[in-house]
């Protein structure tokens, strides 16, 4: 049989949130990796106005690397994309539940009864709508209650500029009594918003309540170039677990490469993320880990994201990340932060 020619160009893309992309992105080593095969590495987000930005959500591009929410990732394969996931990290990004000030409104008990802000952006899948919905689950199931023990308000986006401004414009209102966010930028629009903590999400210590679009996060590849540069797939991976692995002897400089991603200030990332996000990048495809990916797709589903089931669990493919973690062992050549990455 005929190799398959190399591709010219691989591609990736990335939430703004914590990624060993975003950081293997910002160091030059994915670039470098590929150099020598004469195949350019490009970012779905830096590209020209041309690429297919929309892949970021179809996941349409035989040649795209994605590590992001899994909401899309899942819709995308839920309508027949032929994706493999390849990886799963959980990295903890600050979910809350916020009320307006003054309200005197704490716990996930407190939420019984309130009207619950759940946003509608006129997007092919509304994940911020998911995020919403699957926060206030979450939260609630903490309580011993369920989403029909309070009242879910609709907030139409249209107009409305930036992260969560729909929802904490409906707050400030009055028109609604609570509003889930998560991330850097929604510790920043709190703040401005004078907007009071009812929920830490984060502070539940079951796992399965803070479930959501970014927990667990998948790493995806297209099954056809899977199938027809296997080698490539296993070096990608390879370079995410080295920039994994510098980034959890880095903690300063993982907390600027995330104000570069996120587009918060230092204030917003120290607020999002707690410390010891920079040793949680390393992607697995654990039992648990899936197993809370299942969980969340069942969520999803019965709240009508997904046109057909996924099978978490036939969905994974666990060899390129076995494959990655040997090739990474034999090529590791640990930089010191002085010593340039090309």
């Amino acid at each position: 049989m005929t190799p398959a020619v190399l591709p010219r160009t691989l591609w990736f893309t990335r939430c703004p949130v914590p990624t060993a992309t975003g950081i293997a992105a910002d160091r030059q080593w994915l670039t470098d990796e590929f150099a020598t095969d004469g195949i350019s590495v490009r970012s779905l987000q830096d590209a020209s106005p041309d690429a297919d930005r929309a892949a970021h959500y179809t996941h349409a591009l035989p040649g795209l690397f994605r590590e992001g929410g899994n909401v899309p990732a899942l819709w995308a394969r839920s309508r027949g994309e032929h994706t493999r996931l390849i990886g799963l990290t959980w990295i903890e990004e600050r979910q809350t539940v916020l009320v307006a000030p003054g309200s005197g409104i704490r716990g996930a008990e407190a939420l019984r009864g309130l009207r619950l802000a759940v946003p509608k952006h006129d997007i092919a899948i509304d994940f911020w709508r998911a995020m919403a919905l699957r926060g206030f689950e979450g939260a609630l199931a903490s309580a011993g209650l369920a989403l029909e023990d309070a009242s879910l308000v609709d907030v139409p986006a249209d107009g409305h500029t930036g992260q969560w401004a729909a929802e904490l414009a409906a707050l400030r209102r009055g028109d609604v009594d609570a509003v889930y966010v998560k991330g850097a930028l929604a510790v920043e629009a709190a703040r401005r918003a004078g907007a009071e903590v009812a929920v830490e999400l984060d502070d539940l210590p079951d796992r399965r309540f803070r479930v959501n679009n970014g927990t667990p996060r998948p790493i995806t590849v297209h099954q056809q170039l899977l199938d027809e540069h296997p080698g490539l797939v296993d070096r990608f991976l390879a370079v995410l677990l080295r920039a994994a692995d510098w980034a959890a002897g880095q903690p300063d400089e993982v907390a600027r490469i995330l104000g570069a991603e996120t587009g918060a200030g230092a204030d917003g990332v120290a607020g999002a993320y707690r410390p010891g996000t920079h040793l949680t990048l390393h992607p697995d495809l654990s039992a648990e880990r899936l197993g809370l990916l299942a969980a969340q797709e069942a969520g999803l589903r019965a709240h009508g994201f997904l046109p057909e089931p996924v099978d978490v669990a036939a969905w994974a493919d666990p060899e390129p990340l076995r494959r990655a973690v040997a090739l990474a062992r034999r090529t590791s050549a640990p930089l010191s932060p002085e010593e340039p990455s090309s």
